[in-house]
């Protein structure tokens, strides 16, 4: 008898057809010709009026500032971009990657880490909005390269593209002749905010190429459709599958001006794609729920906000999907959902209202994607399937079948920056080690269990690096070492930043003049150590609860603080 195919086996006899590109340039002048004059990106003007910019557009107005970029010396140098998502970082991006390599900062750093990543990266050109250039030129003496160039959004940008379009139009066109090798650092991301220990993730052009290559097939795109952009475009999921997928296809963008203003936005864009994280998911669908729940005769309704659609007659439904839809825009068809796992229930209850909503799995350095649901195969409780060219295993499983995910394909970055042990401890024999666990079914779906890794990640999709946090603390001669760990509450699933800290009684006593420190006198010192790093870090990663504790920390051989047994027990000492 036949054996029957797995629907990873099936999956690879489905891929939609995709047309090879290995390098950004290519595809940008590809795009540029074929949808030539399709709109690419629809943007306000200072009148809140839509305005479209076309393929065409985009393509010389890369060229352009790519042009004043070589101009002034940075061919082939590390080019910086910082920012809100707009138009002007996306050609930002596209000129950096082209000329030289970006280095995509997030908006969110500290000036400190900003500056730290120009430091370790080299940068030597930063593009990005005035107000957080300004940040940076507060502190213009910390910048090692003091003929660093910066190149404001509102500023410099136009002036740098019309420079740019009279050298090319003239006749200097040495962006046209740029020729990219695939396989070479162009990418350079920083994923920890550790001023001194920063991680930096290489990335080539056919990494990232492989990778939205790879997601086309899975998922299609049209021509038609508009992805509303939301999630922060520094990053590898937004950046990849919500600008470079797009542009690849054909496709037209538009940016969300604010959390706050979603709702307004998805009114005036009308979009039809929408890259989330769970917690964007969870809201509208409680407000969906909420409204249906409010907009049906009084027999239909349910208590407790409990969703009523399911039991609703088919006229109703049909009633409440148009109303639904007509509050998204109208057009909204997909929703693809990553950074961490969807509530299964809200990814079904979503496809009820034909809303097709996919969840995946990825990392920064597998540019980003390794897994998915897709088009034509889908579970709501898993991560997915792999994604084309891409393959996943579990290594060392226990009895359960849940050991360590590695990944092996194109989409694997070429190593950490200037870090050849941590590259060759993480990337063995062609796998790379992802410090994330998680089991595979029969049909090939991943499920992810857990984390070998320390990072910890926040109901919205944000990582938190402990060592970052740890470092501020730890940098404060009042603290003698600290532990800083994810804490989820009773009935509550958002994970909170707690640390444990062990003081430094001797410079404590010698900061209270030699007097012998009572625990309110220590805890009132450690608080407003807390409060001074808290003000130097993002909301999502500020401590929320801190422990003092009476004795050290359990180390290991080598002194690092063990992040297991004793040492991870939030509740053993004295609470803030």
């Amino acid at each position: 008898m036949k054996e029957e195919l797995t629907a990873a086996e099936k999956l690879k006899k489905k891929y939609h057809k995709t047309e090879e590109v290995t390098n950004l340039k290519d595809m940008l002048y590809r795009s540029g010709d074929i949808y030539r004059s399709r709109t690419a990106f629809k943007l306000k003007d200072e009148n809140g009026n839509i305005k479209s910019i076309t393929y065409e557009d985009f393509k010389n107005d890369v060229a352009y500032l790519g042009t004043s970029l070589i101009k002034k010396g940075f061919l082939n140098k590390r080019i910086a971009v910082i920012g809100k998502n707009s138009y002007k970082w996306c050609v930002a991006y596209m000129a950096a990657t082209i000329v030289g390599i970006v280095v995509p900062i997030d908006k969110e750093l500290h000036s400190d880490d900003v500056i730290n990543f120009m430091n370790v990266s080299q940068t030597v050109c930063i593009l990005g909005d005035k107000k957080n250039l300004d940040t940076v030129l507060d502190n213009i003496s910390k910048i090692e390269n003091p003929d660093t160039f910066f190149i404001s959004f509102e500023e410099k940008f136009d002036i740098l593209l019309k420079e740019g379009k009279k050298l090319y139009s003239s006749g200097f066109t040495d962006f046209d002749d740029i020729k990219i090798d695939p396989d070479e650092l162009r990418i350079l991301l920083f994923t920890s905010g550790t001023t001194g220990t920063a991680k930096g993730v290489c990335l080539s052009q056919r990494n990232v190429c492989s990778n939205l290559l790879a997601t086309y097939g899975i998922v299609k795109v049209k021509r038609s459709d508009l992805f509303f952009s939301i999630l922060p475009l520094h990053h590898t999921y937004e950046c990849t599958l919500g600008f470079l997928l797009p542009i690849y296809s054909g496709a037209s963008i538009c940016h969300c001006e604010g959390l706050r203003y979603i709702a307004k936005n998805m009114q005036e864009f009308h979009p039809s794609v929408i890259l989330c994280v769970p917690l964007l998911l969870e809201n509208l669908h409680k407000n969906i729920v909420k409204n249906v729940n409010r907009g049906l005769p009084k027999k239909y309704q349910k208590e407790n906000n409990e969703n009523p659609f399911p039991s609703l007659p088919f006229f109703l439904k049909k009633i409440v999907r148009t109303k639904v839809k007509n509050t998204l825009g109208g057009r909204l068809r997909v929703f693809i959902v990553g950074a961490a796992s969807a509530n299964p229930n809200i990814v079904s209850d979503f496809r009820d209202l034909k809303l097709n909503t996919l969840q995946g799995y990825g990392l920064t350095e597998c540019s980003p994607l390794v897994a998915g649901n897709t088009d034509f195969f889908q579970k709501d409780d898993a991560a997915g399937l792999p994604i084309p060219n891409v393959e996943y295993k579990i290594d060392n499983p226990n009895d359960e079948g849940i050991g360590e995910i590695i990944v092996k394909g194109p989409n694997v970055m070429l190593g950490y920056y200037e870090d050849e042990k941590r590259t060759k401890e993480t990337i063995i024999d062609g796998w790379f080690h992802t410090g994330d666990l998680g089991r595979i079914d029969k049909d090939g779906y991943l499920y992810i269990t857990g984390r070998c890794k320390s990072v910890i990640v926040t109901k919205n999709g944000k990582n938190i690096y402990p060592e970052e946090v740890e470092y501020y603390l730890n940098d404060n001669p009042l603290i003698s070492e600290s532990l800083v760990l994810g804490v989820q509450k009773e009935g509550d699933d958002e994970t909170y930043v707690n640390a444990q800290i062990y003081p430094n009684i001797e410079a404590i006593t010698e900061y209270l003049k030699g007097s012998v420190p009572t625990k309110e006198e220590i805890r009132k010192l450690i608080s407003d150590a807390v409060s001074s790093v808290n003000k130097k870090l993002p909301n999502y990663k500020h401590i929320k609860n801190f422990i003092i504790r009476d004795k050290e920390f359990e180390k290991t051989t080598t002194q690092k603080v063990k992040r297991y047994g004793n040492n991870m027990n939030m509740t053993n000492d004295k609470k803030n």
